[in-house]
């Protein structure tokens, strides 16, 4: 039954739908001065405009994107945090030795974590951020509010649901909130990036437009690399009211184009045996060839000094019928050297020269890559996640593992190094690509996936399965295809250490004294919240110091005391507290670049004053600190 709507109408939302129906353009995204939400507003500047013959006054024009909400974007982006990160050995996998992070919280307070360690240090960033459609699935890709919540926040609905305008267009309903979602994560991101260092961002035809003009702010139109059409799909769409959609966008950007090397892809195995099938001497060194007509084609330029004639062994003498590739000494040495052969085709005769696989020192040649990714379809994806929860449905679409393979190649064909960084990681396709990496690629590589640990549905398949979250998921899903890779695989990390973002570990007073009371500060002589571990504040001390989240840590007893060593000597740690001058003395002697103890931790304020001179005495390099 119809419920009344018991409210009179509201005559300014129709107003405003009845000059979007007349000029589209003029009805925009604002912010309600009370509320503080986003609604739908008339852009009366532009109606001005629209309405006269003349150019009207007003703001200075600029090429910009603007939005709702982008200042307080920025101030977001650059905004300090009081949060670190605790580890969970109990989730993670061979803790000790791994060279893979997971971590679990809001990606933004990650990135920021992360950026005192590994700025300027990622290779490669990937990610698959929700696409703003309100689908209704387990990786919530609604972004923030349902449709039915936008509409009543956007005073388009009442608390009942009933709609005050029937037609009202809401089609950008999520365009500025989500880009006040994106903006600041992909600054932060932006400062990870090694100066060659290049982003891959997932995303289709619904944000693609607005994505790109950030993406141009962010990283400069100048390092704009490609737009990657992926052939997502190859069916019908009996639920498509028009066209077809069958594809998805990969847009790439380089941190820095003047440092950019050109990339290549490993050749695939299926065209190297259809094309390239000649052998010569030359075999156990550059592999099998192909030959490739010697003859310019007509996109290149005129070049009239490779225009010119060759005479053969047996005199006989050949000329291009356009021009050649080469120059006229490097044919005849390649004529030497059997690189160019002749090839007669009835009365026409004509140069080859010899592709090989392989170049001089035997590596394998690369191809380039198009901008059009085909025969790796969604259907791939759902495969990939299900060969580890069989009969299970536990993530809509996620990503085929051979797609992000595919990326990481590029990322990784010019140098082999490399810190992947996925800040959506969803069901973490991203680290099963990196663990299914050629053994000579993985080697190098190592990977930093964040995930929130987003709730999932309560009567979904994955709650039913026992994951109330989506890192939950992610987690076991990394679990299970490392271990399964490992069985086949004699080398490799297929581990990764799970970290999480928290609270500082340390208490209020701790960061606002002015703040506190005289009884504030008496309570807080211990500075340390109830129930944190020494793992855990060694975990925020790496963080703040910014040392390397992935080195190994050793635990050992010392005078009696428990003393964390970081890579034997990059860190040394000591959070027990009656720590004596001996104690500080045989720590010095091991020479560390960093040590750290408890301000409150020393057996006599005597002690405390005497740590940094005994430092400076049996190891002047190291920086002494407390917290």
């Amino acid at each position: 039954m119809d419920k009344l709507k018991m409210h009179s109408r509201d005559l300014t939302l129709e107003n405003i739908a009845k000059i979007g129906e007349l000029y589209p353009g003029c009805v925009t995204e604002g912010r309600d001065g009370e509320t503080g939400r986003t609604r739908l507003v008339v852009d009366f500047e532009r109606l001005k405009q629209e309405l006269s013959d003349h150019i009207v006054d007003g703001d200075p024009e600029r090429y910009r994107i603007d939005w709702p909400g982008k200042k307080e974007a920025l101030v977001v982006a650059n905004g300090p945090i009081a949060k670190t990160l605790r580890p969970s050995i109990p989730e993670s996998e061979d803790f000790h030795n791994t060279k893979n992070l997971f971590i679990e919280g809001d990606n933004l307070e990650a990135l920021k974590l992360l950026r005192e360690t590994y700025l300027g240090k990622i290779r490669a960033i990937y990610i698959d951020p929700p696409y703003n459609t309100g689908s209704d699935f387990v990786y919530d890709d609604d972004f923030d509010q349902g449709s039915s919540e936008y509409l009543m926040k956007t005073l388009q609905k009442d608390d009942l649901g009933n709609r005050f305008l029937a037609n009202l267009d809401s089609g950008g309903k999520f365009h500025s909130d989500w880009l006040s979602m994106m903006y600041p994560r992909l600054r932060v991101a932006r400062s990870l990036l090694s100066r060659d260092g290049m982003i891959f961002i997932s995303i289709d035809d619904n944000e693609v437009a607005p994505l790109r003009l950030i993406c141009d702010e962010i990283f400069g139109k100048q390092n704009f690399i490609e737009c990657f059409v992926w052939k997502k799909s190859y069916g019908g769409g009996p639920k498509e009211k028009y066209a077809v959609t069958q594809h998805e966008y990969v847009l790439m950007y380089a941190k820095s184009k003047e440092e950019f090397l050109p990339f290549s892809l490993p050749y695939d195995p299926k065209k190297v045996e259809r094309y390239y099938k000649g052998k010569d001497e030359h075999f156990s060194i550059r592999g099998p060839y192909r030959l490739k007509p010697l003859e310019a084609t007509k996109s290149m330029d005129a070049r009239p000094n490779l225009v010119y004639d060759i005479q053969l062994a047996d005199g006989e003498v050949v000329r291009p019928q356009r021009q050649w590739l080469w120059s006229k000494q490097r044919v005849e040495e390649g004529l030497k050297n059997n690189h160019v052969i002749v090839v007669r085709n009835n009365d026409r005769v004509t140069l080859n020269y010899k592709q090989y696989l392989r170049d001089e020192d035997g590596v394998e040649r690369g191809e380039k890559a198009f901008s059009v990714i085909d025969e790796i379809y969604t259907q791939h994806g759902t495969a990939d996640l299900s060969k580890h929860f069989p009969d299970q449905v536990l993530v809509q679409f996620p990503k085929p593992v051979l797609l992000i393979q595919r990326l990481i190649q590029i990322a990784t064909s010019n140098s082999p190094d490399a810190i992947i960084l996925d800040f959506f990681a969803g069901s973490g396709t991203t680290a099963e690509a990196c663990f299914r990496l050629p053994e000579n690629v993985r080697k190098h590589v190592k990977f930093i996936l964040v995930q929130i640990p987003e709730e999932t549905p309560e009567a979904s398949p994955a709650r039913k399965a026992g994951f109330a979250n989506i890192s939950q998921i992610a987690k076991e899903r990394i679990r299970r295809s490392g271990r399964e890779i490992a069985k086949s695989e004699a080398k490799g990390d297929f581990g990764f250490r799970v970290l999480k973002v928290d609270s500082s570990n340390m208490k209020d007073v701790f960061y606002q004294p002015d703040a506190s009371n005289q009884q504030d500060l008496l309570e807080a002589v211990e500075n340390v919240k109830e129930g944190r571990s020494a793992e855990d504040l060694l975990f925020q001390v790496l963080v703040d110091w910014g040392v390397d989240l992935t080195l190994p840590i050793r635990s050992e007893t010392v005078q009696g005391k428990s003393v964390f060593f970081v890579d034997d000597n990059a860190l040394v740690a000591c959070f027990d507290s009656g720590v004596s001058e001996e104690l500080v003395k045989e720590l010095a002697r091991h020479e560390p670049l960093r040590v750290v103890f408890r301000d409150n931790g020393f057996a006599s304020d005597a002690v405390k004053i005497n740590v940094e001179q005994i430092f400076r005495q049996l190891s002047p390099s190291t920086e002494v600190k407390s917290i």
